[in-house]
């Protein structure tokens, strides 16, 4: 076990540990805020399990599961359990896919009717009078694949786990499993009682942003259960920033409600504004804030929070650089100046995935394609790079590319066993291993070549060959933009549609750009995205707030501030309570200012700045002392100047 064992004890982990020793065993949900040190109450409960647990649990063939969101998360928690064999820590997908497996004739038989769902509704929008005519050849052309699709079924022998799915290579993606996965835990109370006795304790990490399906079916598995069966939440409801989330857990009968209020990353004037923003939403008011040790004694950090409301006009990076300068005057820092990743400048500029970041980084085309007028779910998918189009690209063939550059022969042989269908045992048992080797030694460095900043290939080269020779089982929905650059969406469907303008801007764009993404979403720069950075903290945090550029609904800071009015759909939610975009930007404003554990600064562009500055008063979010406009930075830069 790591350091985080040895942190020392909250209430809150106290009180989970009493939970956890109960007889019979209860479930719980707890609530811990930013900077609470969350993932250590999750270690230190498994630590806990283990100590006293342990050999009951391996006597008896059973685990402890550990659910969390992504592949990073995963990693961190196996590193503080020291891989230890009696848990399981994984993804939502793997975790998924770990208990439906062997389950494969209910899974051919799922397969099936979502082909059948497909079918019919192509067939029903055929039927359509509206249609345009090329949208019916598409629909032809897309029912008849499916009815392939049906036909190859047969002589599919056992159904695997791949970046994309191809039901007739028997190949089911993320998007399938986070279906079938809940629907056969519904579907069968045997699978529920086998998944509780194979695991009497199911941790979930990051529960407020679990998909509600998911919830649901484990919350089945504890009813089917009962008694024997312990069911955890680890989450922060305020952290909710994908709108595909469970949000607030509810507790169940008899559960234990577990809060965790402590913040041991802001200092004190961050940590106000944070607990202002949260006042407005659960009212949970975090407690202590960072502190140093100095001579045997702890003393609190004050740290800085100022908010800097500037105009929205053609000088955003002027603007953005000149309140640059006056925090590294007016701090002694010069380190607020720094655009790299130099770990002792240690600062992020957050965006809302804006063009501000991706022309600076050389992925203009690629953002427009994925944001500008596309639909929820590509613009979410945009925000980490989980989109189904970027999908193989990022998991797949860029660290393959990198691997092969950097002649790492080993990582290349691992990105290919775990995606290349060629490598799969089916398809070793039908051809020649060293054929199959051969092949993959050209196509390789023709994919690196593809992807070298000289060449003008195009995503759709890219996917194209990655199809053709076999090197990725790309996600079926690719099939029609690859064969005729349409994917059965017309203009009598608004959602169908943009998709496929979508789409089809995407595979127009240059590969290159890719890589200014991955540098982008993989925090290799100074800019991130506000959603890329919850569970990160760093010393300076630069938050740029700007609609006008976002160009982004699902979130609107002049709607929050209180600058822009609402509209009727924004008041019909909140009469309803209902989620919105106040609540969405609400949390997401929570998040990126819970980053920083030392200064915050907030840049926010707006038309009129004094109407601005008088609502934001309003709201007592900021002190009115550290409320700055471009009057008060100009003149600070211009009396420097003068001195020097």
């Amino acid at each position: 076990m790591t350091k985080r064992i040895g942190q020392p004890d909250t209430d809150a982990d106290r009180e989970l540990r009493q939970c956890l020793d109960q007889q019979p065993l209860t479930s719980f949900v707890m609530v811990a805020g930013a900077g609470s040190g969350k993932t250590t109450s999750l270690v230190k409960a498994l630590a806990h399990l283990s100590a006293t647990r342990a050999t009951e649990l391996r006597r008896r063939g059973q685990r402890i599961a550990c659910i969390t969101y992504t592949d990073v998360a995963v990693g961190e928690i196996w590193g503080d359990v020291g891989n230890d064999s009696l848990f399981h820590v994984s993804t939502i997908h793997s975790f998924l896919w770990t208990v439906v497996s062997p389950f494969q004739q209910d899974l051919r038989r799922w397969v099936a009717g979502r082909i059948e769902e497909k079918i019919a509704a192509a067939q029903e929008r055929l039927d359509n009078p509206r249609t345009r005519a090329n949208t019916r050849d598409t629909l032809v052309r897309d029912i008849e694949r499916y009815q392939r699709q049906t036909e190859a079924l047969r002589s599919v022998a056992r159904f695997i786990y791949g970046t994309g799915s191809d039901y007739a290579k028997g190949v089911l993606g993320h998007d399938d499993i986070l279906k079938v996965g809940p629907a056969l835990i519904e579907e069968r109370p045997l699978l529920r009682t086998l998944i509780g006795n194979r695991f009497p304790f199911i941790f979930v990490d990051e529960s407020q942003d679990t998909s509600p399906t998911f919830v649901a079916a484990l919350r089945q598995i504890a009813e089917t259960v009962g008694q024997g069966f312990c069911l955890g939440f680890f989450g922060d409801p305020m952290q909710k920033i994908y709108t595909t989330g469970a949000g607030p857990i509810a507790p169940g009968d008899g559960w234990n409600e577990i809060t965790k209020p402590e913040n041991f990353r802001c200092p004190t004037n961050v940590l106000a504004v944070v607990n202002n923003i949260r006042a407005e939403d659960d009212g949970l008011q975090q407690t202590r804030g960072r502190t140093v040790e100095r001579n045997g004694v702890f003393e609190a950090v004050e740290g800085s929070a100022r908010l800097f409301i500037l105009p929205a006009d053609d000088r955003r990076t002027e603007r953005l650089a000149q309140v640059r300068q006056w925090l590294a005057i007016e701090q002694r820092d010069p380190n607020w100046l720094r655009d790299d990743d130099d770990d002792h400048a240690d600062v992020r500029v957050l965006v809302l995935v804006h063009r501000m970041a991706a022309r600076r980084l050389g992925f203009p085309n690629l953002y427009a394609a994925l944001n500008d007028q596309a639909p929820p779910g590509l613009k979410d998918g945009l925000l980490d790079g989980t989109a189904w189009v970027l999908r193989p690209l990022m998991a797949f063939v860029l660290p393959l590319v990198i691997a092969a550059r950097s002649g790492a022969d080993f990582d290349v042989m691992s990105a290919l066993r775990a995606n290349c269908p060629l490598l799969s045992k089916e398809k070793l048992t039908d051809q020649n291993a060293a054929t199959v080797i051969a092949r993959l030694r050209v196509d390789v460095p023709r994919l690196v070549a593809m992807l070298e900043p000289s060449e003008r290939t195009t995503i759709h080269q890219v996917l194209s060959f990655l199809h053709e020779r076999e090197l990725v089982s790309l996600d079926d929905r690719f099939a029609g933009y690859l064969a005729d650059r349409g994917a059965g969406a017309g203009a009598d469907d608004e959602d169908a549609g943009a998709e496929q303008a979508a789409v089809n801007a995407f595979l127009d764009c240059a590969a290159t750009e890719l890589w200014g993404y991955r540098e982008y979403i993989e925090d290799q720069s100074a800019f991130a995205t506000q959603q890329g950075v919850k569970g990160a903290e760093f010393e300076r945090v630069l938050v740029i707030l700007d609609d006008e550029e976002g160009d982004y609904n699902l979130f609107s800071y002049g709607k929050y501030f209180g600058i822009t009015p609402l509209s009727a759909t924004d008041k019909k939610h909140a009469d309803e309570g209902t989620d919105s975009v106040l609540g969405r930007t609400r949390r997401l404003f929570y998040v990126c200012c819970s980053r920083a554990f030392q200064d915050l600064a907030v840049v926010l562009f707006v038309p009129d700045v004094a109407a601005a500055r008088a609502a934001i008063g309003a709201r007592a979010l900021f002190p009115a002392q550290d409320i700055y406009d471009l009057r008060a930075v100009m003149a600070q830069n211009a009396s420097v100047a003068a001195l020097g």
